[in-house]
């Protein structure tokens, strides 16, 4: 049965491969609605604003009154993906996090209790859990929220606020917890990307303290299939977690990269290590496997050299410069 979507944060790295996705899945009318701040990617929003299945709104979730003219119109699904999400950028001014992580989705929230949504998906993070130790097995959706920077604690802040209006107003949402995404169209900013970039340039790859920080990877079109799998599935109230397949430390993803471009690891320099680093994050994600029967299905190799390859080659077409 076709559905009205819309996603905010369209135009960024996640909510871009959703959308395609969606398209993929022969979806006929997805709005996008994003601010097109720095992360957005406004190359290949022009590129979707052509597809006549897809409209684009912008607008900021922080503002009031623009999420009041986004709703003019009801949805079947909203997927809340508008977030700020780098964290050297929390610790270094917290409030616009606050601002969209927490007050974009009170707004959401709102529009949820006046019936103008008839389902919503809200994004969040493994991060909201803190730092686990080495031994401690990967938790599942009941772990206590200990988020550890302030990005962290603004998702869970957000995921907090959902809570409260679930059990007081018993809302049709659901909080999809994932592990670090990888894939196309990722802002450089990020691991992944930035040691690419810095690898094809032949230039110093900065990799925080000994580089033992420990994180699982989702491939994005892995997680896009979770949305979907959750959208379709998932029991209002309750929250799924979206894990990767495998663990790797820091170190050992930027040593793949450089492998798959051919590069020494002698670009590698080890720098101060950021405040209040989380040294793991893990997630168990048996629930949406059990319950709703999803899995990852791209090997974290594979989808790797896909992504690297990638990049590389719009790297060559000079997309980047």
């Amino acid at each position: 049965m076709q559905r009205s979507i819309l996603i905010t944060g369209g135009a960024g790295f996640i909510g871009l491969n959703l959308v395609y996705y969606l398209l993929e899945m022969n979806y006929e009318d997805v709005t996008i609605f994003d601010s097109l701040t720095y992360a957005a990617n406004q190359r290949e929003l022009e590129r979707l604003s052509k597809e006549r299945q897809v409209q684009f709104i912008e607008g900021d979730v922080t503002k009031q009154a623009e999420v009041g003219q986004l709703f003019e119109r009801s949805y079947d699904v909203v997927i809340h993906l508008a977030a700020e999400s780098h964290v050297d950028r929390s610790i270094a001014e917290a409030k616009p996090f606050l601002d969209t992580n927490i007050l974009g989705t009170y707004h959401l929230l709102e529009q949820v209790r006046q019936g103008r949504c008839g389902l919503l998906l809200h994004m969040s993070t493994d991060e909201v859990y803190g730092s686990l130790a080495a031994t401690t097995s990967p938790l599942t959706e009941a772990g206590l929220l200990r988020p550890g920077n302030p990005y962290a604690a603004s998702k869970a802040g957000a995921d907090l606020l959902i809570h409260s209006y679930v059990h007081t107003f018993s809302l049709p949402v659901i909080i999809m917890r994932a592990a670090n995404n990888y894939g196309r169209y990722q802002h450089a900013e990020k691991l992944i990307p930035k040691v690419i970039m810095h690898a094809l340039e032949n230039n110093t790859i900065p990799l925080y303290g000994d580089g033992g920080h420990r994180r699982q990877w989702l491939h994005v079109y892995d997680h896009c299939m979770a949305i979907m799998t959750i959208m379709e599935k998932g029991v209002p109230g309750e929250i799924y977690h979206i894990g990767g397949t495998h663990e790797y430390t820091n170190l050992e993803t930027v040593k793949r990269i450089l492998q798959l471009l051919g590069k020494d690891e002698e670009l590698i320099t080890f720098v101060e290590d950021r405040k209040g680093h989380d040294r793991r994050y893990a997630l168990s994600s048996e629930k949406l496997k059990r319950q709703l029967g999803w899995q990852a299905v791209t090997p974290f190799a594979q989808g790797l050299e896909d992504t690297v390859l990638w990049y590389r080659d719009q790297w060559r077409k000079g997309a980047f410069r």
